[in-house]
């Protein structure tokens, strides 16, 4: 056993794999590759041979066999990915690469001559590695991955994640969504997303089979796959599950689906009823969940036999973390009060790095994460998302909380998307719903009794989201 997976074995994050399921079928493709746990350790094996001692990689993600087990081989032999879109602007992408300078890129053949001046070292499975620079780069011990913030992949921001991070999260949403090895889990997220990463790697634990496709909810391929290998689980963010209701996901044959997971956003309150009212009728689980990258993925998830009760609520705590509300350093005790939602648990990241010279440094968190997320909790011990710390602004003098009014928006009106932006004394309501503007302008001043110079509409075609379809605020000025 080679020592880079030693480091993910002595942690328990891969024993049982090891020992009880080799020849168990640890991937299948929508192209019919399958490979068992054994045959993904023997790549790991291939791939040490060709890489210096803890290197930095650029990883390009799709969910295909070949990000996969480039993945797993990487982490299990102490290198460090950087996750990123395989589909990344170029030019955001050399950005990247000028700052940090990585050993390694390991990207799809596809892709190739972006890099004909690269050394290739390593090819399999449809990916190759090309090296990079030679220099050694100062990374610190307990530094396993690298991952994006949420907003764009270029920025230079990224989330240093520790091999206690990823087991500590991966082990706790295991737990509470009860997975065993015989689940069959669908990549309907892109890998190099937080959460996405997290049901591979939730999964991976318990020796399950990870159905990998590349398709898109919104294509048959994806669900003629789901219903091949009778996948059990499926992952989404809001926009997932709002492209799900057109597709009426609940009438098609899926005898074998029973869980749907959702994250990544609020996802509007009387559709996440919905879905757990459908889920209770057809003997499946909607699991609501909340999470942020800084904090591996997951930190919250609502027991689904408290869902219809607290269906608008993030949940509790994951097994292993805790929360409390804090105003002004001073905590909140009593219920029903706003605060910002400050989580703590060993599923914390180690800190960001700016450039290559933070990659050396120790943990900064220490176990606790300000999420700059506003919250309340019940008199039950339910927390509830209740605004973004900074999405405030002023209007005549009224703190006016932009996601509030988002919600506000969506659970009224119909006939498309609402985004709230602006700056004081001035909301600006982007809509691709088209002729409303006097109706929107009307409902809004009816509700918040502020004068209706204070807010402009503007009719729009589409919303701007990344590929977790998370909404791409920074486009809207």
């Amino acid at each position: 056993m080679n020592s880079l997976f030693n480091n993910f074995n002595n942690q328990g994050i891969v024993s049982q794999v090891r020992n009880d399921r080799m020849s168990s079928i640890a991937f299948i493709s929508d192209n019919g590759i399958k490979a068992t746990y054994g045959e993904v350790f023997q790549f790991s094996e291939r791939i040490r041979k060709h890489i210096s001692d803890k290197p930095l990689i650029f990883s390009l993600c799709e969910n295909t066999p070949g990000s996969l087990l480039g993945y797993f081989a990487f982490i299990s032999n102490e290198a460090v990915p950087l996750m990123l879109d395989a589909k990344i602007d170029a030019e955001l992408l050399n950005n990247l690469l000028s700052i940090f300078k990585p050993n390694y890129v390991w990207m799809p053949d596809s892709m190739s001559p972006v890099f004909e001046s690269k050394k290739v070292i390593f090819s399999e499975f449809g990916y190759s590695l090309h090296s990079f620079s030679a220099e050694k780069i100062q990374l610190n011990e307990e530094l396993a991955l690298l991952l994006t913030t949420s907003g764009s992949t270029g920025s230079p921001k990224l989330v240093r994640l520790s091999y206690k991070n990823i087991k500590a999260n991966a082990e706790s949403i295991a737990q509470y969504l009860a997975i065993t090895s015989d689940e069959k889990p669908i990549t309907s997220l892109p890998m190099h997303y937080s959460y996405g990463l997290s049901v591979i790697n939730s999964h991976l634990i318990k020796g399950a089979t990870i159905l990998l496709s590349n398709h898109s909810v919104m294509q048959k391929e994806f669900w003629a796959f789901a219903q091949e290998q009778k996948a059990t689980s499926i992952a989404g963010v809001p926009y997932t599950y709002e492209i799900l209701k057109r597709l009426r996901v609940f009438r098609m044959e899926l005898p074998h689906l029973t869980t749907m997971t959702q994250a990544g956003g609020k996802l509007n309150a009387s559709l996440a009823k919905e879905y757990i009212e459908q889920a209770y009728i057809s003997g499946k689980r909607f699991i609501v969940m909340y999470g942020q990258t800084e904090a591996t993925a997951r930190m919250s998830y609502l027991p689904f036999e408290k869902a219809l009760e607290k269906y608008s609520s993030i949940g509790i705590a994951i097994p292993g973390g805790s929360f409390k509300l804090i105003n002004e350093g001073i905590e909140i005790e009593e219920p029903d009060t706003d605060g910002e939602l400050v989580y703590f648990g060993n599923n914390v990241s180690l800190g960001y790095a700016e450039c290559q010279a933070d990659l050396s440094k120790d943990d900064e968190n220490h176990g606790v994460l300000y999420t700059g997320d506003i919250a309340r909790r019940d008199k039950d011990g339910f927390y509830y998302i209740t605004g973004r710390k900074k999405r405030f602004i002023k209007l005549f003098g009224n703190r006016i909380n932009l996601d509030a009014t988002e919600q506000l928006l969506r659970n009224n009106l119909s006939g498309g998307e609402f985004v709230c932006a602006g700056e004081d004394d001035k909301m600006v309501i982007f809509t691709t719903a088209q002729n409303i503007s006097n109706d929107i302008i009307s409902f809004i001043v009816d509700k918040m009794g502020i004068n209706k110079q204070g807010f402009l509409v503007k009719e729009i075609s589409f919303i701007p989201k990344n590929s977790s379809g998370k909404i791409l605020y920074t486009e809207f000025k």
